[in-house]
């Protein structure tokens, strides 16, 4: 996804804990620290915390995820992972500062949380022939028949200006 899709998408603070619940548990809500699925929702002020009858315990969708204990928007982590994602070469914390007016140390933390749940969620290995684009494997092909040249055992000469000086024999 773009930014624009992303800025359309999830708009609100509502629309991303929606999308995460979707993600998350796929309309079987249940509790993440018994497994209980007696569930309920209490909507607090601009928050949806959820009440397990089987521990008592309290809990929103962000427990237990790389959001749990952030004070940031869930919109701006969105656009972190899209930026991050998105870009072909990679992207600077300094860059995804300044493109959404936060904090360089914030967005580094950030990155940092992401980086690390990708890292866990490894996929299988690809097997059989596999394409890709816009990949470049290996160096440019210098000196590969050396051994063509067995009867000059000189050791290699010094690369740059100049050359390795050499004491005439004969």
């Amino acid at each position: 996804m773009n930014i624009l899709e992303i800025t359309k998408k999830f708009s609100t603070q509502k629309k991303c804990l929606g999308h995460l619940e979707k993600v998350r548990w796929n309309g079987e809500i249940k509790c993440v620290y018994c497994g209980s699925d007696k569930v309920c929702k209490h909507t607090e002020e601009n928050k949806e915390r959820l009440q397990c009858w089987g521990c008592k315990k309290s809990f929103s969708v962000l427990v237990g995820t790389i959001f749990h204990h952030t004070h940031i928007e869930l919109q701006k982590w969105f656009f972190v992972m899209s930026l991050m994602l998105n870009a072909r070469k990679g992207v600077s914390s300094s860059q995804i500062a300044r493109d959404l007016g936060m904090r360089q140390p914030t967005v580094w933390s950030m990155m940092l949380r992401i980086r690390n749940a990708m890292e866990g969620s490894q996929a299988e290995l690809l097997e059989g022939i596999v394409e890709m684009d816009e990949t470049y494997i290996g160096g440019k092909p210098r000196k590969r028949n050396n051994d063509k040249d067995d009867d000059n055992n000189f050791p290699p000469l010094k690369r740059g200006r100049g050359t390795k000086k050499q004491c005439v024999v004969e």
